[in-house]
């Protein structure tokens, strides 16, 4: 899968971006405020149809109008598609696939898979671990897109359960009913776990590989940390009726996978809470790079890399192990204010000024 270009009209303070995608990394430049970023989270949501910073899509829309599109061009074995994505706010997002319509690109085939590093995404190591539990989920189902469904299954298992203690709490229904709530719960859990543990499995020695060549000077670890002690449908059931008490008590389910964590550490220390600020950023390049590498081996291709002001806090050396790192195989896309940030590449660059956007090669 390969991206060749975009088309952005009226999101964020671009009014008009028509711009192509190098096959290799692709640097945008500018001053700051000029919409780099903007323009990175533009062609995200041409691939997933979601963005990658905010929740509240109508900010998206530029000032002033009331509509936002981006398209995407890509190019598979099959040959070229357009991913196509209409916001309106207020109304149902018109997402396109070839002129069909689709709920979203995730149903495509077509669409490429995306890594962002963004400074806002520090979060993933530092912030809570929910950010982490639905980070892991959304690797699985790029590896194992038939998995998906077992996230779904659990939330769904876990809203009813919940919402039956709040009616055993109000007289409404009897105990005993959470028996066959523990059981889906516990059925769906177990999956959700297994998937994760075997996630983990997979990256961890790419992210203590890709730690150490980013510069982390210690061992750097990945892993999973359950709250069950049970690997199994089984023991998560009996852990739940245990704690149903507790559960009536509070009022809502305390135990299961929707309180794991995933620990990302450093010389045997939590980078989440021991980490500098410029630990925390190398430890989540070498997640996102370490996942690069997983994706690549199982699936034959690598996700498309969207890096906003990642050099901006790295040294010379740094930087240039990040540009050989990326240099490695598939495409990527930086922002940076200033082009000697990103050295020892020839590169398509596209210098952004005012929302304005052109491309030109360097070499």
């Amino acid at each position: 899968m390969h991206v060749l270009g975009l088309r952005a009209r009226d999101f964020r303070n671009l009014e008009r971006a028509d711009v192509a995608v190098g096959e290799g990394i692709t640097v945008v430049h500018g001053p700051n405020g000029a919409g780099k970023t903007n323009l990175l989270e533009a062609l995200y949501f041409g691939c997933t149809a979601r963005s990658c910073r905010t929740s509240t899509e109508r900010e998206l829309v530029r000032f002033g109008t009331g509509v936002a599109r981006v398209e995407v061009d890509v190019e598979a074995d099959d040959g070229k598609h357009l991913l196509e994505v209409g916001l309106e706010p207020g109304m149902p997002k018109r997402v396109r696939v070839d002129g069909a319509a689709l709920d979203g690109p995730a149903g495509s085939d077509v669409r490429p898979l995306v890594s962002v590093f963004m400074p806002d995404r520090l979060d993933l190591v530092k912030g809570a671990p929910a950010l982490r539990r639905a980070h892991l989920d959304q690797v699985v189902a790029a590896l194992w897109p038939a998995r998906a469904a077992t996230r779904a299954a659990y939330s769904r298992a876990l809203a009813q359960r919940n919402a039956l203690i709040a009616r055993i709490r109000a007289g409404q229904a009897a105990r005993a009913l959470l028996d066959q709530w523990d059981a889906e719960l516990a059925r769906a859990g177990a999956a959700l776990v297994a998937n994760r543990v075997e996630v983990c499995r997979l990256v961890a020695p790419r992210f203590a590989e890709r730690a150490g060549e980013l510069g982390l000077p210690d061992e750097a670890e990945l892993s999973y940390r359950p709250r069950s002690a049970s690997g199994d449908a089984d023991g998560l059931r009996q852990e739940l009726a245990e704690r149903r008490d507790e559960d009536l008590a509070r009022g809502f389910t305390a135990h299961g996978p929707h309180r794991d964590d995933l620990r990302l550490a450093h010389a045997g220390r939590s980078l989440r809470s021991y980490g500098s600020q410029g630990q925390q950023r190398l430890g989540l390049l070498a997640l996102l790079f370490a996942e690069r590498d997983v994706l690549l081996e199982s699936l034959g291709r690598p996700p498309l890399m969207l890096l906003d002001d990642v050099m901006s806090e790295l040294d010379a050396a740094r930087r240039e192990r990040l540009v050989d790192l990326l240099a490695g195989g598939g495409q990527a896309l930086i922002t940076t204010t200033d082009l000697d940030h990103v050295p020892g590449t020839d590169a398509t660059s596209i210098a952004v000024m005012g929302g304005n956007l052109v491309s030109e090669p360097v070499g």
